[in-house]
């Protein structure tokens, strides 16, 4: 059940109650690839991080360890030892951007995998099978990610497919959801809008699977090359054709920037691999914009990466020791960088939903943006 609280504007403060929790939205889910956070971050740190919801990927873990082992063990919850949700992928994105040879055809994509070159095939109904198997709490559709500068005629046929697509999976749901031994049967599935950087077949595409009545829908295929204009101006007409009264989730996106802009236009779910990645490489985010701790200039900075901040790192450790740390190739550099990133962008999420219910979001995202811009 998704409860909208206050709007701003377009903006949203809602919740959406889940099997495993309620969740306070605008949120941001913090990507856990293969069931772990990358950077050595447990999901007993994710507690005090602030994280409200996990992100798994169904292509890697159907790869390894696989999902029926994740089954057997008891799930994705029982097996990483997260009790909040967890959303999955469905794969399709994996599919089509780490497969390289692959054969799409209408009963799903048949591919080779990236660890081991063996022959897999993935359709709608593989992919709710390996999530049912995975237990998450929410399940993506399995759809088509077409390039963004793909021709015009390709998106059409592609978006037509993914709708097809995503009836298969509807019913492969409720299927696995009436069988006694399917460990979450109150799975909840999202539907995924695509249609490149076209307002037209963006705009069809929304009323099309708005009529499945879903738990929620997701815009797909965007921060994928596009320009930030491109994207902001297909979040803005087509948002107003996905169900009001349901969560919409942005995938893949973005930078801090780009949150403050699309929670102004509606969005409520996110995910990036920017905290942990970026964070990996001593890049860390501030309230005055992203800093590199390789640089030189932090060789003797004893103050923490951020004034006032709450994280871990920040509590017990200077600039000078993490980017020493960072030098000498110590892994509690890379893993001290993520969880002061993960914690920067779940503290924003916080303050963004307490500006939303105060009324005075636009004045708090300017605000934001004007100190991004001080290191850049």
């Amino acid at each position: 059940m998704y409860k909208v609280l206050k709007t701003d504007g377009k903006a949203k403060r809602a919740e959406f109650h889940t099997v495993h929790g309620v969740v306070q939205t605008p949120v941001f889910m913090n990507v856990g690839t293969a069931a772990a956070i990358k950077g050595a971050v447990s999901t007993t740190d994710l507690q005090e991080l602030k994280t409200q919801i996990e992100l798994s990927n169904t292509y890697h873990l159907h790869v390894r360890p696989g999902d029926k082992v994740v089954k057997q063990l008891g799930g994705l919850h029982k097996f990483m030892n997260w009790d909040k949700p967890i959303l999955t992928d469905s794969g399709g994105f994996q599919v089509f951007s780490l497969a390289g040879l692959r054969k799409i055809k209408e009963e799903g994509v048949f591919f080779n995998s990236h660890v081991d070159g063996r022959k897999i095939f993935m359709g709608p109904e593989e992919s709710m099978q390996i999530q049912s198997n995975l237990a998450s709490t929410i399940a993506m559709a399995f759809d088509e990610c077409p390039s963004s500068v793909a021709q015009v005629d390709y998106i059409k046929q592609s978006v037509e497919r993914t709708t097809r697509w995503l009836e298969r999976c509807k019913n492969e749901m409720n299927r696995l959801n009436s069988l006694e031994d399917t460990i979450n049967r109150q799975q909840m599935l999202f539907g995924i809008n695509q249609g490149g950087v076209y307002e037209d077949i963006r705009i069809e595409h929304a009323k099309e699977i708005a009529k499945f009545d879903l738990d929620g829908y997701a815009l797909g295929g965007l921060a994928v090359g596009e320009s930030h204009e491109d994207m902001y101006r297909i979040i803005d007409a087509t948002v107003p054709y996905l169900p009001q009264d349901k969560p919409t989730y942005l995938m893949g996106v973005g930078t801090p920037a780009n949150i403050l802009e699309a929670v102004d236009r509606g969005i409520d779910f996110f995910d990036c691999v920017y905290p942990t990645r970026n964070g990996r490489h001593g890049h860390v985010y501030t309230n005055h914009g992203k800093l590199n701790l390789f640089n030189a200039k932090y060789e003797l900075d004893s103050k923490p990466i951020e004034e006032g901040c709450g994280c871990p790192a920040c509590r017990n450790y200077s600039r000078a020791y993490i980017r020493h740390l960072l030098k000498a190739k110590e892994m509690l550099g890379m893993r001290l960088c993520v969880l002061h990133n993960l914690y920067f962008y779940n503290t924003m999420m916080e303050e963004i939903r307490d500006a939303i219910d105060a009324g005075r979001y636009k004045e708090y995202k300017a605000q934001k943006l004007a100190g991004f811009e001080e290191n850049n």
